[in-house]
């Protein structure tokens, strides 16, 4: 397999899937600072010009984060990246989710970069706000999920791996974490599957 990332995206969050796993794969760098995403080959690829894309052996190209990793959980499950009971499946698939289409899209996107919406300097603040609001909100929610556990739920799932590439622009999006959250990035940063993802 190889994974077509952009350090500092999204895309970190399948890496980190991957190396949880085990499995052989290759990384093909797509900087999205330099335009990468909308090269007439990347767009060959995956015409929707963004991060993540995971290339299959067979030639089939996978996009999005949260199929990504359904897929790759569904086809190792000895990682154990989603709970076996549907219910509990269920409940990781509406957070991972909830992370990536609502605090991402949402409100990372508007607080990280209000300028791609409008020139106006008043308007952007007004969506840079809105987006801190939304992930402030998100992440009070994480919190409450969290509770006392070490992961956001039993054992480490896709879910962990989408939380974790957002907690981490907390700097950039410009919301403190609570303790709670700062302690749970702490913890997973410690992981081997993320240390070799960030190396």
């Amino acid at each position: 397999m190889k994974l077509f990332h952009s350090p500092g995206s999204c895309s970190l969050g399948i890496r980190i899937l991957l190396e949880q796993i085990g499995c052989p794969y290759t990384v093909e760098v797509t900087d999205l600072k330099q335009g990468a995403q909308r090269s007439a080959s990347y767009l060959a690829l995956n015409p929707k010009g963004k991060v993540p894309a995971l290339l299959l052996p067979n030639g089939d190209v996978l996009t999005e984060f949260p199929v990504i990793a359904y897929w790759l959980a569904r086809r190792f499950p000895d990682a154990a990246l989603l709970p076996k009971a549907l219910e509990q499946e269920v409940r990781v698939m509406e957070l991972t989710e909830h992370i990536v289409s609502g605090l991402h899209m949402r409100g990372s996107v508007f607080a990280m970069m209000p300028q791609k919406f409008t020139s106006d300097p008043t308007v952007q603040t007004e969506l840079r706000q809105h987006g801190q609001g939304v992930v402030t909100d998100g992440f009070d929610r994480l919190t409450r999920q969290l509770g006392d556990g070490p992961y956001l739920f039993d054992g480490f799932t896709i879910a962990d791996a989408a939380a974790y590439y957002l907690l981490s622009w907390h700097d950039r999006i410009g919301v403190e974490l609570p303790a709670a959250l700062q302690a749970y990035v702490d913890r997973l940063s410690q992981r081997p599957s993320i240390v070799a993802s960030l190396a």
